[in-house]
C-alpha cells in the first residue's frame, strides 16, 4: 500500500500550518498528490433543499463571512505548499461542515490529516467532535495532530497500541507506508492475560513477525496495569519519546452522537503527539 492522495483540512485556526506541514512532509516522502480542503460551514443538504434565501441580508452577510473564512484558509495553504517542492496538489472549499464536507472527500482519498478539537478555539465551521465522526464514517487512516505541542518528526518513533482487534489491525496495515520509513517501531501491549486468545503463547510475537516481513524495525513491550490504559499509553509515548501513536479507533456513531471507548476517548481529549487511527 502507498499513500497516493492525501487530504488535509485547512481552516484559520492557529495549527492549521502544522497540519499543512505534516501533510507536505508526508505527501512529498511517498510521492502524493496533496489536497488541502475549508469548508463553509453551511451543510450542504441546506443547498440541495434550497433552504436558502438570498433575500434576507442577515444570512447573506452571515455566508459571506464563512464563505470568505474558508479562502482565505485556502490562500494560506496554497502559499505554504508552494514553498515545499511538492510536484502536485490542489486546493478546494466544500459548502458543507466539516464532518459531511471532509468525510465525503476522505473517501477518494488514502490519508486524511486533520486536528484534534480545542474547546478554547471553537470554530463556526467544524463541531467538537469533528475527530471522532471523520474515524468513524471516512472508511479511511485518519492522522490526528494535537492542538497544543512543538512536533519535529512524525513516524520515525511510532507507538503501536496493540490488543489484535480488527481495528488494531487496521489502522497497523494502514499505516505500514510510515512505518516502513521509520527508524524504529515500538509496540506496546497491555494487560493481554485479559484476552489470551487474541495474543497466543507469546504476546506481540505474532505481529512483530508480520511487520518485520514487511522491512519494518520493531521492538515489541509488555505491560501490566491497572489504570486506564489510554494514560498508561500515553504515558509509555512520554517515556519512550515517540512522536506517533498508532491504534484503532472504537466506537460506533448514531449520526452525530459519538460513542467512543475508553482508551480512544482518552487519547481524543488528552493526545500530546500526532495519532494515527483507523476503524
Amino acid at each position: 500500500m502507498t499513500y497516493k492522495t492525501i487530504l488535509v483540512h485547512v481552516d484559520e485556526s492557529e495549527r492549521s500550518n502544522v497540519r499543512i506541514k505534516f501533510a507536505a512532509d508526508i505527501a512529498k516522502s511517498e510521492d502524493a498528490h496533496l489536497i488541502g480542503t475549508a469548508v463553509t460551514g453551511v451543510s450542504r443538504f441546506i443547498y440541495q433543499d434550497g433552504n436558502i434565501s438570498a433575500s434576507d441580508p442577515n444570512l447573506t452577510i452571515h455566508l459571506n463571512f464563512l464563505r470568505e473564512r474558508a479562502e482565505k484558509a485556502v490562500a494560506n495553504f496554497n502559499r505554504e505548499v508552494e514553498t515545499t517542492g511538492i510536484s502536485s496538489h490542489e486546493s478546494m472549499i466544500a459548502n458543507d461542515e466539516a464532518g459531511g464536507g471532509i468525510g465525503l472527500q476522505a473517501r477518494y482519498s488514502d490519508l486524511v490529516i486533520i486536528g484534534q478539537t480545542n474547546h478554547d478555539e471553537p470554530s463556526p465551521s467544524v463541531l467538537p467532535d469533528f475527530p471522532e465522526y471523520i474515524v468513524m464514517n471516512s472508511g479511511r487512516p485518519v492522522l490526528i495532530i494535537p492542538y497544543a505541542g512543538d512536533f519535529n518528526t512524525i513516524a520515525k518513533r511510532p507507538l503501536i497500541s496493540w490488543d489484535a482487534s480488527r481495528e488494531a489491525t487496521r489502522a497497523v496495515t494502514d499505516a505500514l507506508p510510515l512505518l516502513k520509513k521509520a527508524d524504529v517501531v515500538q509496540v506496546a501491549i497491555f494487560n493481554p492475560k485479559s484476552t489470551p486468545d487474541a495474543h497466543g503463547e507469546q504476546p506481540g510475537a505474532d505481529i512483530a513477525l508480520y511487520l518485520a516481513r514487511h522491512g519494518v524495525k520493531v521492538e515489541v513491550s509488555v505491560h501490566k496495569t491497572s489504570t486506564d490504559i489510554g494514560n498508561a499509553l500515553l504515558s509509555l509515548a512520554h517515556d519512550l519519546d515517540s512522536d506517533m501513536i498508532i491504534m484503532g479507533g472504537y466506537g460506533h456513531s448514531r449520526f452525530r452522537e459519538m460513542i467512543m471507548g475508553g482508551v480512544t476517548k482518552t487519547i481524543l481529549e488528552s493526545m500530546t503527539v500526532p495519532v494515527f487511527m483507523s476503524h
